[in-house]
């Protein structure tokens, strides 16, 4: 299709049949850098993809890039209330696979914010801000809710998939982190994500305030804020039915189904339930819940089948910790997915090393899990990991394994050569300091070649 400000580069797009994604030895894959520190990151990050690519394949495969925009990016281009511009989304969808970096998120309820350095304010003499009251960029622009969110669900990525596991190397807080080995599958597109709330002192929260308590005969304070938490068959099963696809694809040992069923009974409770349906409906030959297990096995797991377990949200928190391995694949509501996958991944060295796609029927955007921390904008100092191991998981997802793996191991080979960004500087000694850049760079470098067709 003809795009306003998109250059489409010469190659090829990735198809979709059957469930599965065809991709071609040139595909076309859409990025938008991200604000803050997200240029930063993302050129260390294109610097080990299109190295890891052309050294796995001898050259025979490469990825064509394809700038589009969002953010700050999107704002310059497209005006001042764009950070999303529909042709973005546009393209993620034609292309089916796309990456993004960082994008700054308002927190509060002021009525506009910075691009530049994320400052929150409100009028000034009645009108939209002129420039920044904090940075006197003249890049302010409407409060939105957040374009990440945004993403997801105008896409319908109903997949948040994390993978958390410890890289050689990386210092940690825990005795044993090579025990954590998980990958969480929130849903990405329900609960209180789904944006509605009713602020208050507002009409619209007297009115659901009246329903509620007249109506409905529930009680709480008039001078609360609302909120509701949707949560639906149909977002249930098809996150679970994800997630126990990719534990058996993946010989994973079990998927444990994560909720806060014991108070929260007709949402995340139905969740856990949904959860188990599904699983004995579509996977009954190949997949044993834990009662089972104990009821029908004396609690030996059946050779070649897959456990089906539940546990309670901070149940699995406390375990995380003290019993890290007895965890695989995890399928959990979006609030609690967003909690357990900062919490997991501080286990093994931070947001700094924690990869992440939101993931539909037929398209995915790849992304770091961290903000793009204004204050550090420019400067070539940030650690690029999130995003190169979230271009792996991109590299995965379109079977292109050898050099997914094979940027791995330069992550790990360079991380113990103790030639690190400055946040893993300080916590290594005898470690040196690299820019962001240099940091790219040094990872291309302990690439060591295998090709493959």
């Amino acid at each position: 299709m003809d795009y306003k400000n998109i250059k489409v580069p010469a190659g090829e797009k990735i198809g979709y049949a059957d469930g599965k994604l065809q991709v071609p030895k040139n595909p076309i894959i859409p990025f938008f850098q991200g604000d803050g520190t997200g240029p930063d990151i993302w050129r260390a990050t294109r610097t080990v993809l299109d190295a890891a690519v052309a050294k796995a394949y001898d050259g025979k495969r490469k990825i064509a890039w394809c700038e589009v925009y969002a953010g700050l990016e999107a704002i310059k281009r497209y005006g001042k209330d764009t950070p999303l511009p529909e042709e973005t989304l546009e393209a993620f969808t034609e292309f089916r696979v796309s990456i993004k970096g960082p994008l700054t998120t308002p927190v509060g309820g002021f009525k506009y914010v910075c691009l530049v350095c994320a400052a929150e304010q409100n009028d000034v003499d009645g009108k939209r801000p002129d420039v920044c009251v904090k940075c006197g960029s003249e890049w302010v622009t409407p409060r939105f809710r957040s374009i990440n969110v945004a993403i997801r669900q105008k896409l319908d990525l109903y997949a948040c998939v994390r993978p958390v596991r410890w890289l050689k190397g990386v210092p940690s807080v825990v005795k044993h982190p090579e025990k954590l080995d998980i990958v969480i599958f929130r849903e990405n597109t329900e609960d209180v994500y789904s944006g509605i709330e009713f602020e208050h002192g507002t009409p619209e929260q007297k009115k659901v305030y009246e329903f509620l308590t007249k109506e409905m005969g529930k009680k709480f304070r008039p001078d609360s804020g609302i909120g509701i938490k949707p949560i639906s068959v149909t977002g249930t099963k098809r996150l679970v039915r994800m997630a126990i696809q990719y534990a058996l694809e993946h010989k994973r040992e079990s998927v444990t189904i994560m909720h806060k069923g014991n108070i929260q009974k007709f949402t995340e409770g139905a969740f856990r339930d949904w959860g188990y349906e599904l699983a004995k409906k579509e996977f009954r030959d190949r997949i044993v819940t834990e009662a089972e297990l104990w009821d029908d096995h004396n609690g030996k797991m059946p050779a070649g089948k897959l456990l089906i377990k539940d546990r309670i949200a901070d149940q699995t928190f406390q375990q995380l910790l003290l019993r890290p391995d007895e965890y695989s694949v995890i399928a959990t509501p979006n609030l609690n997915g967003d909690y357990v996958s900062d919490a997991a991944v501080a286990q093994v060295g931070g947001l700094g090393v924690g990869p992440g796609a939101n993931i539909g029927d037929g398209v995915a955007v790849f992304e770091a899990t961290h903000g793009s921390a204004p204050k550090y904008t420019g400067k070539d100092c940030v650690n690029p990991c999130s995003l190169i191991l979230s271009g792996v998981m991109m590299l995965e997802h379109m079977g292109w394994q050898e050099a997914a793996d094979m940027t791995v191991a330069a992550i790990e080979q360079t991380i113990m050569n103790k030639t690190v960004t400055y946040d893993l500087e300080r916590q290594m000694e005898g470690a040196r300091k690299l820019k962001t850049s240099e940091f790219g760079a040094e990872i291309v470098k302990n690439m060591k070649a295998a090709v493959h067709a």
